[in-house]
């Protein structure tokens, strides 16, 4: 589990690589070096324009435009309406939750504290399962997972694999303005702060300013989870792009649900920190990964017709018809 960080750039590249193995890449001949076509196992066509170095950054405010509009989209009402909800009936019970998931964790052997050793001063290495997990949701951790799929995407000249390098750089970026942004509007206390000061279930300090922010960030930092943000927004950029590899979303979803576990146990977050998190991240890749490519069904019916009104003679009796062409 320590190597964790260093497997992650191989790993992103056995991604890659075992989805080539199971669609056809197609260069179209008019478009050579253009844009490169992915068929899927059911039969839809994925279309990938050749991607810019600097797509990430290009493509970030009309995709911080559109993340918006989902939130408020109507068809996406349930959503934000359930996260809203489970946000409000979990505040209540924080404490207790917290509680008893740090009961659990002693029983399991799991401490408390998150702790790294460094090499050459720049990666952090974990010291054990807990901080390990709590690591997945780091952007550093999206960072190399970027790396592995661009490095991949260079080499095989794969620019799926190069659009997922660069959406997760932009979904670093996107989850990093909507959590902070929320941030410093609940200015919610962390646990382990709540504990110290003696306030259960966390104190609100709405709208703290930017130095006292920056200073005591633990004091206003809880609501939501940036962890949980940037690890949802990147594994929906990665299973929207690599549909066709059925296990990344239950590993994904199973290691988001040990993280939310860590977070809780180690009192860096409430439960009630999650749901607004998750709604966050699933929104921003969903709109990362869509701005990427396009997708057409070959075997989809053409419903498409077209109407002839015609007149002509027969038989001595003038007719008159329609002809419907699809």
């Amino acid at each position: 589990m320590k190597k964790l960080r260093f497997l992650l750039l191989p790993a992103s590249i056995w991604v890659c690589s075992q989805e080539v193995d199971t669609l056809k890449i197609q260069e179209l001949p008019e478009e050579r070096a253009k844009v490169q076509t992915y068929t899927l196992k059911d039969g839809s066509v994925r279309t990938y324009p050749k991607p810019k170095l600097l797509d990430f950054v290009t493509k970030l405010p009309r995709n911080f435009i559109n993340t918006n509009k989902d939130f408020v989209a109507k068809d996406h009402v349930y959503y934000l309406g359930g996260a809203l909800a489970a946000t409000l009936i979990l505040i209540p019970v924080d404490q207790k939750l917290t509680d008893n998931s740090r009961e659990i964790a002693e029983k399991w052997g799991m401490s408390e504290d998150n702790t790294y050793s460094k090499v050459g001063g720049v990666f952090k290495i974990p010291k054990d399962i807990g901080s390990t997990l709590y690591l997945i949701g780091n952007g550093s951790t999206v960072v190399l997972a970027g790396i592995g799929f661009g490095v991949y995407g260079v080499i095989k000249n794969d620019y799926r694999a190069q659009a997922t390098a660069s959406g997760l750089m932009e979904s670093l970026i996107l989850s990093g303005v909507f959590t902070q942004t929320i941030k410093r509007v609940t200015g919610r206390e962390s646990p382990f702060i709540a504990e110290a000061n003696g306030n259960k279930g966390g104190a609100w300090n709405p709208f703290p300013s930017f130095s006292a922010f920056g200073k005591y960030t633990s004091n206003y930092d809880a609501m939501p989870s940036g962890h949980l943000t940037t690890f949802m927004a990147g594994l929906t950029v990665i299973a929207d792009n690599y549909p066709d590899a059925k296990w990344i979303k239950p590993v994904g979803y199973t290691l988001a649900g040990a993280l939310c576990f860590q977070m809780m146990q180690s009192k860096v977050h409430w439960a009630s920190d999650y749901p607004l998190a998750l709604l966050m991240g699933y929104f921003i890749g969903k709109t990362i990964s869509r701005s990427r490519f396009t997708v057409s069904d070959p075997h989809a019916k053409n419903t498409r017709y077209k109407l002839d009104f015609l007149a002509s003679r027969q038989w001595e009796y003038n007719m008159v018809g329609v002809k419907v062409s699809f």
